[in-house]
């Protein structure tokens, strides 16, 4: 139930604004916005207009429209008035009361500028007592292990001549990838363990979203190249070095590095141009698009369109064209003769299916599900399998279930 109240003078405004603040730990906040009282409280004495447009829009559109400026002056002003909303959700009560002042001291608003020159997010860390220091010590060992286990796999596949071959060369690929996406994340949740700030600008968390959404859009591309990689190997091995030629294979990698750029760049920047609320409290331990569209203060279903379609062109699709890789390879493994050649066959797809499972997994759960308040403290937790476990995994894999990646780090390491 929606319900406006007007009040009846700036002392009065003021009181009831300073009550609610200091209750405000007392409630189970969704939204908190809270616009500076001004002159002229008593110049409107209905709320027709707003309830108008609350009926067209939805509550959270028109204070979205409000807060960026946008919305149809005539049909948010009466008598030189304009409506300035203070918002509480609390329980399951909606109060809405209306703070009047006069349109001219209203300035135009850059929404872009605004947040580039504001205070920026406040992630989602827990603070319990001693619990910073021994979360900075496990990520920094995980960090390390990351660095270090996927650099062995770049280095000994460039310095090893056996292994330069189209799996191997993917590999290298994928490796160097993880590197990367993981720094998008970990340096900064180091950080925040390590000196207690949880502040990110909205710069940097834009850049951090970037990175995060680019490099792993390209994680499923290159996923996908590479169980068609696999297929081409076990199904149609005759053409197998005609097909996957060193010029196709730069093609495959570059290309699923370079696709994603503008079509990203074009969600971040749709993103960051809505209008956000005044409570910045991200609940999440990194910028990502799901927990930045629960604090806009907009109408987000284009946004969510686009995510859902950047979804379905960069995961869901390289995942459909992995299955049927996979489906055309399993039938031809069940028809060889030979049991050795069927282990052989499943030994080389082996690690890349576990990959699959850990990376697919836990980002199926955390993107394709509905999102809401009580599952965003689940959602953080899933989001670190696929950001920073998976990539701490890949060396260990792959290494393990590799008899040539053995026997070469093997060689690198110690010589024999």
């Amino acid at each position: 139930m929606l319900e406006f109240k007007t009040l009846g003078g700036r002392s009065e405004a003021k009181s009831r604004i300073a009550a609610l603040d200091f209750q405000r730990a007392n409630f189970d906040f969704d939204l908190w916005t809270y616009l500076e009282v001004s002159d002229g409280l008593d110049c409107l004495k209905d709320v027709t207009a707003l309830n108008e447009l609350q009926k067209e829009h939805g509550w959270k559109r028109t204070l979205g429209m409000i807060l960026s400026a946008q919305a149809d002056r005539s049909a948010l002003t009466s008598n030189g008035c304009v409506l300035e909303l203070y918002i509480v959700v609390g329980g399951n009560s909606l109060t809405v009361m209306l703070v009047l002042f006069y349109a001219e001291k209203m300035p135009q608003r850059n929404i872009l500028k605004n947040h580039t020159a504001g205070p920026g997010f406040l992630l989602g860390f827990p603070d319990p007592p001693g619990l910073p220091g021994v979360c900075f010590t496990i990520f920094l060992l995980i960090y390390v292990t990351v660095i270090i286990g996927n650099s062995l796999i770049v280095l000994v596949t460039v310095l090893d001549l056996s292994l330069h071959s189209p799996m191997y060369f993917f590999l290298r690929n994928l490796s160097f990838l993880e590197i990367c996406y993981t720094s998008a994340t970990l340096p900064k949740m180091l950080v925040c363990f390590l000196t207690g700030d949880v502040q990110i600008s909205f710069l940097g968390c834009a850049a951090q979203l970037y990175f995060l959404v680019s490099l792993g859009s390209t994680e499923c591309l290159l996923l996908a190249t590479m169980a068609y990689d696999r297929y081409v190997a076990i199904c149609d091995p005759l053409r197998y070095s005609l097909v996957m030629n060193g010029g196709f294979c730069v093609r495959l990698v570059v290309g699923s590095w370079m696709v994603v750029v503008p079509i990203q760049v074009g969600q971040i920047y749709q993103v960051f141009t809505l209008p956000f609320c005044a409570s910045h409290h991200l609940h999440h331990f990194f910028c990502d698009v799901p927990p930045l569209l629960e604090l806009a203060c907009a109408d987000t279903f284009w946004s969510r369109v686009t995510l859902n379609t950047i979804i379905l062109l960069f995961a869901i699709l390289p995942f459909f064209m992995i299955v049927v890789s996979y489906v055309r390879i399993i039938g031809t493994v069940l028809k060889m003769h030979s049991a050795p050649s069927r282990h052989k066959a499943f030994s080389t797809c082996s690690s890349h299916l576990i990959v699959l499972t850990l990376f697919y997994g836990s980002a199926t759960v955390v993107y394709c599900k509905h999102h809401s308040r009580d599952s965003a403290d689940t959602d953080k937790y899933l989001a670190l399998f696929y950001t920073i476990l998976t990539p701490m995994f890949n060396p260990v894999i792959y290494g393990m279930r590799n008899r040539e990646l053995r026997i070469a780090l093997r060689k690198l390491l110690w010589g024999k």
